[in-house]
């Protein structure tokens, strides 16, 4: 894909994100009411204010749009896509239903099934994450003033230098979905590792940004997750030598496949794969 289109495109996202996230600080600080899906996970009006504004961002694209609140797209017509965006308007509506802040914006484009960008956006913090992965450079930056513009934004991000703590490795994982699997792959861990284990709980896609920025080591994932919830995390590793790979066989996640369920997962460095 063209430097030039990539750049435009990353413009567009960081924006979408930015603008969904202020939709929904908006529900957030409000007496909001909680509706539930067919398979029992959560909803709310910010859910959908934040899809319908990131939805007029990224239609101008023509670019095909795959996201967790729009109506799912047969794969007969999904297979013929060359390119498309995977949105999460708001991931972790858990964490905002229990107002812990840890719920994130994310907005990734794939391409022939790999996330090539990627975008995560906090609202609470006005912490903002983003990447091109070919041009193996992430950035983040903490947004004092959310009517920067974007060329300030960037120029004023910091990049981001992911790293090992040799005296431990830090794991982390969710709040929600600590499990028998989980469990068994940390003894494993522990037994094939020389340091201690320290496990970092945290919420939504802020588990691959703490991987970006350094602060945690290895990400197993032994949970249902979609690729919504994934692609822009995996794009931003992605431009860190970070892997995101299948637990079962350490091939890469690919994206817009029949399934959109992703399989049991690992994200980290090389040197913590199996």
């Amino acid at each position: 894909m063209e430097y030039n289109q990539l750049e435009q495109y990353l413009n567009l996202t960081i924006e979408a994100s930015i603008k969904a996230g202020a939709a929904i600080m908006e529900v957030y600080g409000s007496a909001f009411k909680v509706q539930y899906k067919v398979d029992e996970s959560p909803l709310t009006e910010a859910d959908q204010r934040a899809n319908a504004v990131i939805m007029q961002f990224l239609e101008t694209t023509q670019v095909p749009i795959i996201s967790e609140e729009n109506k799912a797209i047969p794969y007969d017509v999904r297979k013929t896509w060359t390119q498309c965006w995977m949105v999460d308007p708001l991931d972790g509506t858990k964490e905002f239903v229990k107002r812990n802040g840890e719920f994130t914006v994310n907005i990734a484009l794939i391409d022939e099934g790999v996330p090539v960008l990627g975008v995560i956006y906090v609202p609470v913090t006005q912490v903002l994450y983003f990447a091109i992965s070919s041009q193996q450079k992430a950035f983040k930056i903490k947004l004092e003033n959310t009517d920067l513009s974007v060329q300030d934004i960037r120029s004023q991000a910091i990049q981001l230098k992911s790293g090992a703590d040799i005296s431990k490795v830090r794991v982390v994982g969710s709040r929600s979905h600590m499990n028998t699997d989980t469990s068994n792959f940390l003894k494993r861990l522990q037994e094939v590792t020389s340091v201690s284990l320290e496990m970092v709980s945290v919420g939504s896609s802020l588990k691959f940004c703490l991987l970006a920025e350094g602060a945690a080591d290895i990400y197993p994932r032994f949970a249902p997750t979609m690729e919504w919830d994934t692609a822009a995390g995996q794009a931003i590793c992605s431009a860190l030598d970070i892997s995101v790979v299948q637990e079962s066989s350490g091939v890469t996640l690919r994206y817009n496949k029949a399934d959109l369920l992703n399989p049991y997962f690992i994200a980290a460095h090389e040197r913590y794969l199996p």
